[in-house]
């Protein structure tokens, strides 16, 4: 087995980082993540992508934009490089 097969469980709460992950593993990453998110019954998450204008923060604008489970999202204050998104159903922002 080589290293590209190892598999590792994470557990999600209330935040990714994206930071750690190569980019072309970021969406499915973060539609797990909101998959997870939405069955725990979360109302809001945190999405770390970097500042400017990140790779992996336009990949997290563009699933936050299609998801059917996300409200609405907006940068989180004083531009920290993070993503806030509310989700359907769990809703209290």
């Amino acid at each position: 087995m080589s290293d590209k097969d190892d598999l590792y469980k994470v557990e999600l709460h209330d935040e990714l980082d994206l930071h750690p992950f190569h980019p072309k593993d970021a969406k499915a990453l973060l539609v797990d993540f909101i998959e997870s998110a939405q069955e725990k019954g979360l109302s809001r998450i945190r999405i770390v992508h970097g500042k400017g204008r990140s790779v992996l923060k336009r990949i997290v604008i563009a699933e936050l934009e299609r998801n059917v489970h996300i409200s609405h999202f907006q940068d989180e204050g004083g531009n920290w490089g993070a993503t806030v998104a509310f989700l359907k159903g769990n809703d209290s922002g």
